[in-house]
């Protein structure tokens, strides 16, 4: 199913364009654009996120991970169960 689409018009730098316009064939200028803005804006989507789990983690609220040894022996734990 093909996702519905909607011209737009943007301003671009003048050099910024003509950077474009030499190396993205003029067919495939959309697409490329396309691919960048979701790029850029799963970036930015990750970085809030991060952002927002700032301080989710606290020492006492993980008592059996107090060092990388029992940071391993958990995650070795976790993995035992996907098999």
């Amino acid at each position: 199913m093909a996702i519905e689409q909607q011209k737009v018009t943007v301003t671009l730098p003048k050099p910024l364009l003509e950077r474009l316009n030499n190396v993205i064939p003029s067919r495939k200028r959309s697409l490329f654009i396309t691919e960048a803005i979701e790029e850029h804006l799963d970036l930015i989507e990750q970085n809030v996120a991060l952002d927002e789990a700032v301080g989710a983690w606290s020492d006492e609220n993980h008592p059996d991970m107090p060092d990388d040894e029992g940071i391993d022996k958990w995650l070795k734990d976790l993995r035992r169960g996907w098999s």
